[in-house]
C-alpha cells in the first residue's frame, strides 16, 4: 500500500513539473518581441522633372474674308518636350508645367464657292498651373493657363500669312509613378488661340482639342 501511495505521489509531482515547464515555455514565447511589419513611405511627388509628350488633336476653324468664308474641322498631331516642378503638401500637389510641341494641325474648305481657305498650326506651347490629389503613386489633376501657337492661314491664289497667337488652355489628366524616377501621364487640353492675323483682312477663329500621353523623369 505504501508503494502505491509513493508511486502516485511521484507521478503527481512529475505531472506538476511538466505543467510548470510548459507554462514557463509559453510565457517565454509570448514575451519574445515580434518583428514589426515592413514600412513603405508614401510616394513623394515634389521636385523638378523633364519629359516628352505626343498625341492627336482635332478642332474647328471659322474662316471669313470680304469675298470668301467657310467653317471647317481641323485635325492632326503634335509632339515635343515638357518641363515642370511639383510641390506636395499632404495629398495635395501644386505644380507648374510648360511644354513646346511641333505640330501639324490643319483643315481647309471651299470658301465662298470660289477658292480654298486653309488654317494650319505649325507649333504649340503652353505654360500652366496644375493642381493634383495624390493617391500614393497615382495623381489625377486639373490644369490651366496660357497657350501660344504659330498659325498659318492661306487663301488659294492669294497667298498666305503667319502669326504667333497668344490664347488660353484648360484641361485635366492623370499621372502615375511607374518605375524609379519615371512617371507616365495621359491628359486632355482645350486650347483657344482666338483670331490669328489672316491674309487680305480675313478672320480665322482657331480652337483645338488635344489628347496626348507623356513620359517624365523626376530629379
Amino acid at each position: 500500500m505504501k508503494r502505491l501511495i509513493l508511486a502516485g505521489a511521484a507521478g503527481l509531482a512529475a505531472l506538476t513539473m511538466m505543467q510548470s515547464a510548459n507554462a514557463a515555455d509559453i510565457a517565454r514565447r509570448q514575451a519574445m518581441p515580434t518583428k514589426a511589419p515592413a514600412y513603405f513611405a508614401p510616394y513623394n511627388w515634389s521636385g523638378f522633372y523633364v519629359g516628352i509628350n505626343g498625341g492627336g488633336a482635332w478642332g474647328r476653324s471659322d474662316f471669313s474674308a470680304p469675298f470668301a468664308s467657310g467653317s471647317f474641322d481641323t485635325s492632326g498631331w503634335l509632339a515635343g518636350g515638357t518641363i515642370g516642378y511639383n510641390w506636395q503638401t499632404g495629398p495635395v500637389v501644386f505644380g507648374l508645367e510648360g511644354d513646346i510641341d511641333w505640330a501639324h494641325i490643319d483643315g481647309s474648305a471651299l470658301c465662298g464657292g470660289i477658292t480654298t481657305c486653309e488654317v494650319r498650326a505649325n507649333w504649340l506651347g503652353t505654360a500652366r498651373g496644375r493642381l493634383g490629389y495624390a493617391f500614393d503613386r497615382i495623381m489625377p489633376y486639373v490644369t490651366g493657363g496660357l497657350a501660344v501657337g504659330g498659325i498659318k492661314t492661306s487663301i488659294a491664289g492669294f497667298g498666305d500669312t503667319h502669326d504667333t497667337k497668344l490664347g488660353w488652355t484648360v484641361g485635366g489628366g492623370v499621372e502615375a509613378a511607374i518605375a524609379g524616377p519615371w512617371t507616365a501621364k495621359v491628359e486632355y487640353l482645350y486650347v483657344d488661340l482666338g483670331h490669328p492675323e489672316s491674309i487680305l483682312g480675313s478672320d480665322a477663329k482657331v480652337t483645338t482639342n488635344i489628347v496626348r500621353a507623356g513620359l517624365n523623369y523626376r530629379f
